[in-house]
């Protein structure tokens, strides 16, 4: 294969690899130049045309490829009004020409992951894979015509989708806020809920890359790469699809892409990766739990020497983490009867949303684990009051109403905040978990309107830049925050620490010449200080969110910058809210 990303410490950078593909392609895979692409206007044309025009270019070795996965916008073309491509272009333009900052997501922060001027010259060369350009005859999609296209092109080229993404270095979700013709939305949040989409991207990060990032494309004005723990939350099995049909298809997929990827790791002896993608294989391809294994099953399967060396291991993946992600309460009783630490820390695993100083209690109450493992680990005299070195507690990431349940019975605290970050437990429900999950916090008496520390935010406007993106239930959310009196004028008041970090982003936003060409790490702190839950939504382009927080009485007032939503909204590229925000304003 070609060049592709390889995480480094300060960026990303292009190195050769050379793996057997796991995937056919039973279609050649044709691309289009991003040179080509940049200087091409309005609606796409389809494959046959760019064809015809000599547009198209078959893949080899040695391209720089570029996998743009998206949401068709009706059902015969994927973009009748040219939307989605016009954001393509800018972004293009504005990645190449550095204006674009692409770093890491604000809650992996600060893992200072950025494109160097290397990966921006590999893509200003690149080529570019978009299915209506390179798969022949695609037309909407009905029940019954995949066993009649099965010998045509079009189902070749279809079927060989997981080999294409394979060959891509680079994997593009071009998400923006749009309109499909139907009148529904269409943004990151119903990207994510597609199943056809999270086969595309389950293929990618189950691939033979060294590096599977995902960056997500929000506007022409704002990308950054993908949190790492999305894609095992968000399943294959539990995704929408057109045609119900597919799910059968896509999961089988699903399951080769993964056993082959574990057979890669344990025949490479990466035995993290391998004992973390075995524990978490039954929830990932929706099967069965089945029973708890004994103890010669588990060290065989998780290649554990003996029951000394699963509780004395050093690496990442222990044997305690190893019982915990496959939700063994048994083994994990097992273990620590043997001396197993249940007040363990983890460590090594940040690229898979698990930061290091995290406790085993964390790690079980984050991956969403039965709540009758979180009581077993309580039982062994797990530590509920533990915190990580930036503040968080296992309250702050409960997935599950159950969840509250347990944590209350062993007195957990579900109020004071995380330091020094000054955030709730609320607000991490708000952000990461359940509406089911929130509502139990909020009857427990969580306060939808805590004292402003560290980072100054509550749960309405972390709901709105950390949730609204992602989440196909932020609305609801909302409506339930403002029913227990969730304030939707209260402002964002950054304190200690914070308050210095945002006045050292608006020195440099002053030097450098505005926030114009920064990241949004960069922009979300200059516009925090005085940023109100209608702020925040424009900030993210959410008009629904807009819409709830207007007609609750929201005001239209700046932020401590001077920046009304209209503009950051404008700042941000979402012009999708401008007509909204000024009806309001006038």
């Amino acid at each position: 294969m070609g060049a592709h990303f390889a995480l480094c410490s300060q960026h990303v950078a292009v190195e050769p690899l050379h793996v057997e593909p796991i995937h056919q392609r039973l279609y050649p895979m044709y691309l289009v130049k991003v040179s080509d692409l940049l200087q091409m206007r309005g609606a796409p044309e389809p494959h046959e045309k760019l064809k015809m025009q000599g547009v198209l270019h078959e893949w080899h070795p040695g391209m720089f490829t570029i996998f743009v996965s998206h949401q068709w916008l009706s059902a015969s073309h994927p973009d009748p009004d040219g939307k989605q491509l016009a954001v393509l272009r800018e972004a293009f333009e504005r990645i190449i020409t550095k204006q674009l900052q692409v770093e890491e997501d604000l809650v992996s922060f600060p893992v200072f992951k950025s494109l160097s001027k290397r990966d921006r010259d590999a893509i200003a060369g690149g080529f570019v894979f978009f299915d209506w350009f390179a798969i022949p005859q695609l037309t909407a999609r009905v029940a019954g015509i995949n066993e009649d296209l099965q010998r045509s092109d079009a189902a070749k080229a279809v079927q060989s989708i997981p080999g294409y993404v394979e060959a891509a270095d680079l994997f593009l979700a071009l998400v923006p806020e749009t309109l499909h013709s139907n009148g529904s939305p269409c943004n990151y949040a119903t990207w994510l809920s597609r199943g056809w989409c999270r086969a595309e991207w389950w293929c990618h990060l189950l691939s033979n890359k060294m590096d599977p990032s995902v960056i997500i494309i929000y506007s022409a004005k704002e990308a950054e790469f993908m949190f790492p723990l999305n894609w095992q939350q968000h399943t294959v099995s539990t995704g929408h699809f057109t045609v119900e049909s597919d799910r059968e298809v896509v999961m089988k997929l699903s399951e080769k892409a993964l056993e082959n990827k574990m057979q890669l790791l344990h025949r490479t002896g990466d035995l993290r990766m391998y004992r973390y993608l075995l524990a978490h294989r039954p929830r990932l391809l929706a099967q069965d739990l089945g029973h708890s294994r004994d103890m010669k099953e588990f060290l065989i399967d998780f290649c554990f020497d003996s029951l000394e060396d699963a509780v004395k291991e050093q690496t990442p993946m222990t044997g305690m983490l190893c019982a915990i992600f496959a939700g063994d309460v048994q083994m994990v009783q097992r273990l620590v009867e043997c001396r197993a630490d249940v007040n363990a820390r983890m460590k090594g695993l940040n690229h898979l949303g698990y930061s290091d100083t995290q406790t085993l209690l964390i790690a079980a109450t984050k991956s969403n684990q039965k709540a009758e493992l979180l009581q077993a680990l309580i039982d062994l005299k797990g530590d509920v009051h533990a915190r990580t070195r930036v503040g968080l507690n296992c309250s702050f990431v409960v997935r599950s109403a159950e969840h509250v349940e347990v944590l209350l019975r062993a007195r957990a605290d579900l109020l004071s905040e995380c330091l020094p970050m000054g955030l709730t437990p609320l607000t991490g429900a708000v952000v990461w978990s359940t509406h089911e999950t929130v509502l139990a916090m909020l009857e427990a008496r969580c306060d939808p309107n805590p004292p402003h520390r560290g980072v100054g935010y509550g749960p309405l406007l972390g709901l709105t830049f950390l949730r609204a993106r992602m989440s196909l239930d932020s609305a609801q959310l909302a409506m339930t925050l403002l029913r227990f009196r969730a304030d939707v004028n209260a402002k964002a008041t950054p304190a200690d620490s914070f308050r210095f970090i945002v006045k050292a982003a608006n020195l440099h936003a002053a030097i450098m010449g505005g926030l114009e060409d920064s990241s949004i790490l960069k922009r979300l702190l200059v516009s925090l200080p005085g940023l109100t839950p209608l702020g925040g939504a424009a900030f993210v382009g959410n008009e629904a969110l807009a819409k709830i927080f207007l007609q609750h009485d929201a005001e239209i007032t700046p932020n401590d910058h001077g920046e009304l939503p209209e503009d950051l909204a404008r700042l941000n590229g979402h012009v999708n809210l401008l007509e909204l925000l000024q009806t309001f304003t006038v």
